[in-house]
C-alpha cells in the first residue's frame, strides 16, 4: 500500500507530553491516522482537506477528553 500523491506529511497533537493524535503517510502504510493508539485509514483528497480533517479531529479529541490546556 502506498500513496497516490507526492506529499509526505506528519501532523501531531501532543497532550501531556504524549502524542495523542497523529496523521501521517508512513512508507508501506499509506495515508492513516492514530487516535489514542488506534490506527485508522485516512482518505487523502488534497492538503486543504487533510488539514481540515486534522483540525476537526483535534477538536473532537479535546472535547472527548475535556482537554482545554492551550499553554503550548
Amino acid at each position: 500500500m502506498g500513496c497516490a500523491h507526492r506529499f509526505k506529511y506528519r501532523l501531531a497533537l501532543i497532550a501531556n507530553d504524549q502524542c495523542v493524535l497523529r496523521y501521517d503517510n508512513e512508507r508501506g502504510k499509506g495515508d492513516h491516522k492514530h487516535v489514542d493508539g488506534v490506527e485508522a485509514p485516512v482518505v487523502f483528497v488534497d492538503l486543504k482537506t487533510l488539514l481540515a480533517d486534522f483540525h476537526r479531529d483535534i477538536h473532537a479529541w479535546r472535547r472527548a477528553h475535556d482537554y482545554t490546556d492551550d499553554s503550548r
